[in-house]
């Protein structure tokens, strides 16, 4: 099999996971699947309304269970596939996953276009409008002992 029909292969995959995910009325129009080694390992499709959590979303929902049949919280080796371009948090998860590679079938501008827009956040992030969600800094004796035990705990698994 040609490498574009290996990658076609994955994102049906995904489609096929976020129509399921539709039918079932557990969220929005997204499906993922990760590939580790040319096995797929982890498929998954958003879950925010069946689960009450507006994190569930496909890719998310896969790197954890990716995460799981590695027995690893790295990722290194591992791609996604999945029908939509990743949102900030996905990104995000993305990075602390230390994934290989993303493919994505359909952008944020067409996310938008169907009711997903995402980027009031990255207005946020990049400080082009105010966080409407306020954050207060309380530095606190028992949370800085918290981070001073971890930073002197020998054994600590370092992420």
């Amino acid at each position: 099999m040609k490498k574009n029909e290996t990658i076609e292969r994955y994102l049906q995959l995904a489609a096929e996971e976020a129509r399921k995910g539709v039918e079932a009325d557990h969220g929005g129009p997204f499906g993922a699947v990760i590939v580790h080694r040319g096995e797929v390992i982890a498929t998954a499709h958003n879950e925010v309304v069946h689960r009450n959590d507006p994190t569930a979303h496909a890719e998310i929902l896969a790197i954890r269970q990716a995460g799981k049949v590695l027995g690893r919280f790295h990722l290194e080796g591992c791609e996604l596939y999945c029908t939509g371009e990743p949102c900030p948090m996905c990104f995000s998860a993305i990075h602390w996953a230390h994934l290989d590679r993303v493919v994505y079938c359909n952008t944020k501008a067409q996310a938008a276009e169907i009711g997903f827009d995402d980027q009031f956040i990255t207005e946020i992030i990049t400080g082009r409008q105010p966080d409407p969600i306020p954050f207060l800094h309380l530095p606190d004796p028992a949370c800085s002992s918290v981070m001073r035990f971890w930073d002197e705990k020998e054994d600590k698994i370092l992420y």
